[in-house]
């Protein structure tokens, strides 16, 4: 009778556990980077950031053929070139973030950088960087013309303006960009932004003041309810506290709110 051995348990291989790699977080600083490298490379950005500096020649240029020779001073340079870039920037900063949208890159780029707050935020401040740099190459256009004009002119030189009116300046510049910033992100498509931006900045001042004109109880009222009456008198300084006061209102009221509104918004609406 043949037994039959049962058989031997053969002991198992152990294997480790495979390692889970995690990929770095890409930081903020490269998205950034690459915000600024996509407002350049964009026909329409290229063409909107050059015609800063273009505009900015030809404002001083108009002001030193046209202005009287009394009013060549600093200021009014200033305030000449500082007009067509209250209309270009706010423009930049629309383009750069309905461009996700209007061209359908969105789905790349949140594939990319998943998070899309951080995205937000780097166009934020690729857009506040793009104000800054474009403010500090248009003030020396500004000054080099008040020096040629008033030589040409033969009148003293000017120099009516400091450090805190170049910072008001800035401000409201900024400020602005800000408001396009809001819009691209409330309505995410650039046509429709461009017209609410435009409606905003010249249809809307317009009929306010016609009516504060008009009506005394809406002219007591307006400093407090017309974001544009604070967001022009930045650009002449000497604000007391009760205009940063009218100033803070509106902002929370036509910047902060929609913008908060937006951004929700946009953190839960499907990308295509």
């Amino acid at each position: 009778m043949t037994t039959i051995a049962p058989p031997q348990s053969v002991p198992a291989t152990t294997h480790p556990a495979p390692r889970l790699v995690v990929p770095a977080r890409i930081p903020l600083s490269r998205i950034i980077a690459v915000e600024l490298r996509k407002s350049l490379n964009t026909r329409a950005g290229f063409w909107l950031l050059a015609s800063i500096g273009i505009t900015s020649l030809l404002a001083t240029g108009t002001v030193i053929a046209f202005a009287p020779s009394d009013q060549f001073t600093y200021s009014t340079f200033t305030l000449a070139i500082g007009f067509p870039m209250s209309v270009i920037l706010p423009m930049v900063a629309i383009l750069s973030v309905t461009a996700e949208w209007s061209q359908r890159s969105g789905l790349t780029t949140f594939t990319l950088v998943p998070h899309r707050g951080r995205v937000l935020a780097a166009k934020a401040v690729a857009a506040v960087v793009i104000a800054v740099v474009s403010m500090l190459v248009a003030f020396p256009v500004g000054a080099l013309g008040n020096i040629v004009g008033s030589t040409i002119h033969g009148v003293p030189t000017v120099w009516d303006q400091g450090a805190s009116d170049v910072a008001y300046l800035v401000a409201g510049n900024t400020l602005l960009l800000m408001v396009g910033f809001m819009l691209g992100v409330l309505i995410r498509s650039s046509t429709a932004a461009l017209v609410a931006y435009l409606l905003y900045a010249f249809v809307a001042p317009t009929l306010l003041t016609f009516l504060a004109s008009n009506q005394q109880w809406f002219a007591d009222l307006q400093p407090w309810v017309d974001p544009n009456y604070n967001q022009d008198a930045l650009f002449h300084g000497g604000f007391g506290s009760e205009q940063w006061a009218q100033l803070a209102v509106t902002t929370l009221v036509w910047l902060v709110v929609p913008l908060a509104v937006g951004v929700r918004s946009l953190l839960r609406s499907e990308v295509k």
